[in-house]
């Protein structure tokens, strides 16, 4: 049976075709084993993709879209004046690849297999499968990307020797980072835990190098800079562009040279960076991640001893750096492949499929135990998962409200501006532990609930998303008995430009501290508007004080509640779409 397998990613995709008797080859799109999932949609309508659509970037920026993927919870882009369904994105990116497969075979492939990241819920999984529609494919069957990474480590002895035990995949893309622990048997493959961090991927690294070479350069010119940061004109964001790609290129040429030139546009000379100083500078999140790999490994019910193998998928996991940080914390050699951004495609194809299924579906896996021990392991509930990183919405259209009179602050945004000014200038807090397992069952927020260490409730947790593994939190009762609510806990977390610090409540509806939160939002029009992910929904508010920004937020199934004041360190004002894309980058359940 002919099979086409599509790893549909971030910032790039693959696709591998299985042809009936004559094995698997990558198909190649514009000379390349993979294709940039990049999407351009002209004056028309037409949309443009891969190469093509980058290519026609350069004419009008606004109408580009380079990570597709990473906006799959907006429901539509605006590209120019064209709003396009992500559906229909996702599909011309999926419809290009099939397309290639078709002039190869002459014919249609007779079933689809695309990649999931494993953490994706229904909503999202949907969207996939609308897409696979739209982009006209026949049967397609929709599997979990470690799952088929594991799948392709699992094949690499040509399917003679299994491996020994359940495989760790480490799976660094463009957009984030998953990891999961996969149970490998004759009858096929289990996810027996996984995890993940939205704010880890290779184009968050281009950010932060990016950010590194400013601070070299921005001082001969600040003002230019800030145009280079923040585009202003279509010259402006093909400056950036520009840019964006030499600083891409350059990261990817420090996992082979010592160190690299870096051109840079009028005015700044171009700048060198070494392997050293991109190390230092991915080395807090890769530790964040080898650490989370090691928690994941744990609630597997299993040690890394127990493991068949480590096996690092993507392109950022060709970086030296990470293999060592790995070997260190789990005593094991990870293992990768020269092309490692084909793995997840390769391994789709040996995958069991459970038979023709007309449905686009996940197939069913038997379930997989752990190698036997001498002391039985039981693996733990699966708890649900964060949803991954997503990009700032498009801001509301006419529904805005104007601030009320001005009054008070409320004793919750009290309670996080005292924070602030206790911490400023202060130490930088410690990294908070992972998240210890919580029930897959949706807890009863109107009961106070057992806290952790951090003083998190599991109902807390569902509106804290992966905010508790990544800043210093802490119980907060003073907050909780200033709003009579039950439960509180209070975040602080620093950067180069600001301080900022949020406080999470559990029996607090987000009306509750709105009509107060309005009144402090003084300079300019707050913003409004509604976000939903995996199964939650809820409103935020967003605007500006006189000094610090503010954001409010709460799901709409619970008295589940937030607020976050951030100050700049420089003294400079907060903007309204500042705070918002912060809260829909950084805080969004």
């Amino acid at each position: 049976m002919d099979v086409l397998a599509i790893d549909f990613g971030t910032s790039s995709t693959v696709g591998v075709l299985s042809i009936h008797g004559r094995g698997t080859q990558v198909v190649e799109i514009d000379g390349s084993v993979t294709m940039s999932s990049a999407i351009y949609v002209d004056k028309d309508g037409t949309v443009f993709v891969g190469r093509d659509a980058e290519r026609r970037a350069r004419l009008d920026p606004s109408r580009f879209e380079a990570n597709p993927k990473r906006r799959i919870d907006e429901g539509a882009l605006q590209l120019g004046d064209v709003t396009l369904p992500i559906a229909d994105a996702f599909a011309a990116v999926l419809r290009r690849v099939g397309e290639e497969a078709e002039l190869l075979l002459q014919r249609l492939p007779a079933q689809v297999r695309i990649s999931h990241p494993a953490g994706w819920g229904p909503d999202r999984k949907q969207i996939l499968r609308d897409a696979a529609l739209k982009a006209g494919f026949g049967t397609t069957l929709l599997i979990p990307e470690p799952v088929a990474a594991a799948a392709h480590y699992a094949s690499l002895n040509h399917g003679q020797v299994r491996p020994p035990g359940p495989i760790a995949v480490y799976d660094l893309g463009a957009g984030t980072f998953d990891c999961a622990v996969v149970g490998v048997s004759a009858q096929g493959f289990a996810v027996l835990a996984e995890d993940g961090l939205p704010d880890l991927g290779s184009l968050d690294i281009d950010q932060a190098l990016l950010v590194h070479i400013g601070r070299e350069v921005s001082h001969s010119d600040p003002a230019v800079w800030q145009r280079v940061l923040r585009p202003q004109s279509i010259g402006d964001r093909r400056t950036r562009r520009s840019l964006l790609q030499d600083v891409r290129d350059a990261k990817e040429s420090l996992s082979r040279h010592q160190q690299t030139e870096i051109p840079m546009p009028e005015p700044f000379g171009d700048v060198r960076v070494t392997r050293t100083e991109l190390e230092a500078l991915v080395r807090p999140s890769f530790l964040r991640s080898a650490e989370l790999l090691a928690t994941t490994i744990h609630r597997a019910g299993l040690t890394p001893a127990q493991l068949g193998g480590v096996y690092l998928v993507g392109g950022p996991s060709r970086m030296p750096l990470l293999a060592s940080l790995l070997a260190n914390q789990l005593r094991i050699a990870p293992t990768t492949q020269d092309q490692p951004e084909t793995a997840v495609a390769f391994g789709l194809h040996h995958v069991p499929a459970g038979g023709e299924d007309s449905q686009l579906t996940v197939p069913a896996f038997a379930p997989v135990s752990p190698p036997v021990q001498q002391r039985p392991v039981q693996q733990p509930p699966r708890r649900p998962q964060p949803p991954r990183w997503t990009p700032p919405p498009p801001p509301p259209g006419p529904n805005w409200r104007k601030p009320t009179a001005y009054g008070v602050i409320a004793p919750a945004l009290a309670a996080i501006v005292t924070t602030i000014v206790l911490l400023t200038g202060g130490e930088d807090e410690p990294v908070a532990a992972p998240n210890p397992a919580v029930p897959a069952q949706k807890p009863n927020c109107d009961q106070p609930g057992q806290k952790d260490a951090q003083g998190f409730t599991d109902c807390l947790r569902r509106i804290a998303a992966v905010i508790p593994q990544r800043d210093a939190c802490r119980d907060a009762p003073e907050a909780a008995a200033a709003m009579g609510a039950p439960s509180a806990v209070t975040c602080v977390f620093k950067s180069d430009e600001a301080s900022n610090a949020i406080n999470y409540y559990q029996g607090v509806a987000m009306t509750g501290l709105e009509a107060d939160a309005r009144r402090q939002m003084t300079k300019g029009k707050p913003v409004e508007g509604t976000w939903a992910a995996d199964g939650l929904r809820g409103r935020y508010l967003a605007g500006v004080g006189k000094r610090s920004g503010i954001v409010l937020f709460g799901t709409d199934d619970a008295p589940l509640s937030a607020m976050l004041v951030s100050t700049r360190r420089d003294g400079a004002a907060r903007t309204t779409q500042e705070m918002v894309d912060f809260f829909t980058a950084q805080l969004k359940p």
